[in-house]
């Protein structure tokens, strides 16, 4: 690397890239353990909690597995989020829009109190941006990006783009599916293209939702209605709409009426009336899985390391717990004296993370080509499946056990 002044160079154990919710959970679960971290942020300001859930819905939610809320509830963030907005759902309806078939989920088959909470993802953000910011041994840096990732010997070095130079043993990337971090580490990242963009906004229903996370999957792909409580009315939700780029830019053109009958004519008015009560976004949908997730003093996290379809609303989950192993291997690392970049512990993270994320990918891919096709053969397979499924007790609670994240062998923080 260039030669520095390393009393120019600011040095901390851990850097962390990217301030989004698993960025900040692995920072969290590292600064509580005592762990000198530096989180770097694109972002201006953190996010202003007065606002953080109050008035109508954001745009952007997630759905909170149980072990995620358990992850969340160690930090002690849960109930700052629960003290602002977060929707439990406590049923699943999924149905086939061009067929017969569905299948219902209950937590009381489950086992489980919910099957998971609905919660915008400013809300949880700012509540963990709370929990850092009491942290002495933790600092954040907002409003600049990294333009350089160099090694020499044992240490990062990550230069800013106001020219600042930060060193450690380890750097994460936590900077989302286009990762810049990843680029500069070199790791190549495999793109499958799903041929959907999703359309995104936030409605009132005619009906309450009564905890019940709603999908239908259509001809063009699934839409999904999450359930939102808004000053304690639950007539509420978040759209997800998977659908063709055409169909998405024609449903972006409509008029919020227009779309409005759209969402209630194509989920069957399963809510009756839908009026729109905000803005339409749309993006494309792909695939993505790194191709490693680590190297030597260098890690990938969240949406850095593998981003997939969302009709399983699983990639927060996936992320947190990969903040979690990754949190857990290195503190005991750390216990036992080890450095925090040596390459067997990284692995270790590696080992007990990529199984999952690559069986979940591969599921939802699975999902996806299932419920697009338009074999008539396939078409009736599915939906006999649906209705099959729905009549065994014994296996709808094993899909539900893995929905809810009930998977592998879970980090202590989230048991």
């Amino acid at each position: 690397m260039v030669m520095r002044q390393e009393t120019a160079v600011q040095r901390t154990e851990v850097i962390v890239v990217g301030g989004g919710m698993v960025g900040t959970t692995l920072t969290a679960l590292l600064g509580e353990a005592g762990v000198s971290v530096v989180r770097i942020d694109a972002r201006e300001a953190p996010i202003e909690t007065e606002t953080a859930g109050r008035g109508s819905p954001a745009l952007r939610v997630s759905a909170l597995t149980p072990v995620s809320q358990r992850l969340l509830s160690h930090l002690g963030v849960w109930p700052r989020m629960a003290g602002r907005r977060v929707t439990p759902y406590h049923r699943m309806l999924v149905w086939d829009g061009e067929g017969s078939g569905r299948i219902r989920f209950s937590a009381d088959e489950a086992g489980v109190e919910c099957l998971g909470h609905i919660v915008e993802n400013d809300v949880t953000l700012a509540a963990l941006e709370a929990c850092v910011a009491d942290m002495p041994n933790v600092h954040s840096c907002f409003g600049h990006r990294v333009t350089a990732l160099e090694t020499s010997g044992e240490r990062q070095y990550v230069t800013l783009d106001d020219d600042r130079c930060l060193s450690a043993p380890l750097v994460v990337a936590a900077d989302g599916a286009g990762s810049p971090l990843r680029e500069m580490a070199g790791i190549d990242n495999k793109v499958h293209e799903t041929g959907h963009h999703a359309l995104v906004t936030s409605v009132r229903t005619e009906r309450p939702h009564g905890g019940m996370a709603r999908q239908v999957f259509l001809a063009g792909g699934p839409l999904a209605f999450l359930p939102l409580t808004v000053d304690d009315v639950p007539s509420y939700c978040s759209i997800v709409w998977s659908t063709t780029p055409d169909e998405a830019a024609h449903l972006q053109s409509l008029s919020p009426s227009a779309l409005g009958d759209a969402l209630a004519r194509d989920s069957d008015a399963c809510l009756g009336q839908v009026q729109v009560i905000d803005r339409v976004v749309s993006f494309p949908l792909a695939q993505r899985h790194a191709r490693q997730y680590v190297k030597p003093g260098f890690a990938l996290v969240g949406d850095a390391a593998h981003s997939l379809h969302p009709l399983a609303g699983q990639g927060v989950n996936l992320g947190l717990m990969d903040a979690a192993v990754l949190a857990e291997e290195l503190l005991d690392a750390r216990r036992r004296g080890a450095a925090l970049s040596d390459p067997r512990i990284l692995s270790r993270y590696e080992r007990r993370r990529r199984p999952d994320n690559t069986a979940m990918l591969a599921l939802m891919d699975g999902f996806r080509l299932l419920f697009g096709t338009r074999q008539p053969t396939l078409r009736l397979a599915r939906n006999l499946g649906l209705s099959s499924v729905d009549r065994f007790t014994s296996l709808k609670r094993l899909l539900m056990h893995q929905a809810t994240g009930e998977r592998g062998r879970l980090p202590r923080t989230c048991r």
